[in-house]
């Protein structure tokens, strides 16, 4: 008889794909995993085979469906996709480089880059709304499996967003402070639904031997002088 009593989830983001490469906004844009981004997620699928995961849910989107199949496989289960866990919708932004945007939009990317947590471009969503759908996701997760090992897929942005709100951060940094590379492995483990702790984030270690080194990616933040 199994003695947890806490809910693991296993978060994930997608593996890599070729816009993410490009580092181009693409929160909406359904484009499919590259090759280097199925051997990332069959190298997690290996390192989680002997891991009693009883559930995978998903974003509806390519890339996190294509990952959620991949690691689910070995567990003979079914992913089941939830439109909450979706990334974060960048508007007129999608497909675009950051310095296309700053470019273009030079005024609504230097209100994006003060304040992505409750400002969003033209059609796009904020990161209060991403909470606002993705929360109630977890929450519904966590209560459906207690004690159990549960493993997510979502999106860069989503999953930074979750991780600050379910540990009290304050999510008005979260692009700035936290990163999320392709396919890698978050773990919180759950006392109920709103008592968590961090086990482990942002780790790769089932396809690279050191964590990279922190670049811009998007943000402007590392890319300062000091």
């Amino acid at each position: 008889m199994s003695t947890q009593t806490s809910t693991r989830l296993f978060l994930v983001r997608h593996g890599a794909t070729r816009l993410s490469a490009e580092d181009r906004f693409a929160g909406a844009t359904d484009v499919e995993l590259s090759a280097e981004g199925i051997f990332q997620a069959e190298q997690l699928a290996k390192r989680l085979g002997d891991d009693a995961i009883r559930a995978v849910y998903c974003s509806p989107m390519g890339r996190t469906r294509h990952t959620a199949a991949i690691l689910a496989g070995p567990h003979g289960l079914i992913p089941v996709e939830r439109d909450g866990l979706r990334e974060i919708h960048h508007g007129h932004w999608e497909g675009m480089t950051r310095a296309e945007v700053e470019s273009q939009f030079s005024e609504e990317y230097t209100a994006w880059e003060e304040d992505p947590y409750t400002f969003a471009p033209r059609g796009g969503e904020n990161g209060v709304s991403v909470i606002a759908r993705a929360l109630p996701v977890i929450r519904e997760i966590v209560v459906q499996h207690p004690g159990e090992n549960v493993l997510v897929v979502s999106h860069k942005a989503t999953l930074r967003l979750l991780i600050s709100s379910v540990l009290g951060f304050d999510g008005r940094g979260y692009r700035d402070r936290l990163d999320q590379s392709p396919a890698c492995l978050n773990v919180l483990d759950f006392k109920d639904v709103v008592h968590a702790r961090l086990m482990l984030f942002n780790d790769v270690s089932h396809y690279m031997d050191h964590p990279a080194r922190s670049g811009g990616r998007l943000s402007k933040w590392w890319d300062e002088p000091k």
